[in-house]
């Protein structure tokens, strides 16, 4: 048991320092390019499969297309589609959250999709 608690220690420590952060991202033409701190290119997504970026923290990115918001991870995965009805314009992103204006609202919400704050707008 303790070998295999060492053995997966190992593994995930491993996993954790291959994890990229995003530094920058860029559009350009048909592509969308995600840099990170040292200034290297580690992804390029199709910008028609990405839409348009509206923000991005290290951690993820918030894109548009049509209706949708999808949430990104920093290795350019989407893990979340929400419906632009439900969530309204995003506004801005920073650390783990998003936030976005519907109507007279302003939510905040995590970056799995939890809508976490909501409060009146001025």
């Amino acid at each position: 048991m303790k070998k295999l608690l060492i053995v997966m220690t190992l593994l995930l420590g491993g996993l954790a320092a291959y994890a990229e952060e995003i530094s920058s991202i860029e559009q350009s033409g048909g592509w969308v390019y995600l840099y990170n701190a040292q200034g290297r290119k580690y992804k390029s997504l199709s910008a028609s499969s990405v839409g348009t970026i509206l923000g991005y923290s290290s951690t993820f990115f918030v894109s548009t297309s049509g209706s949708w918001i999808y949430l990104w991870d920093a290795d350019g995965r989407k893990y979340k589609s929400m419906s632009k009805s439900s969530v309204g314009d995003v506004i801005g992103v920073a650390g783990d959250t998003f936030t976005s204006r519907s109507g007279s609202w302003i939510y905040t919400w995590s970056r799995d999709g939890r809508k976490l704050n909501s409060r009146a707008a001025h």
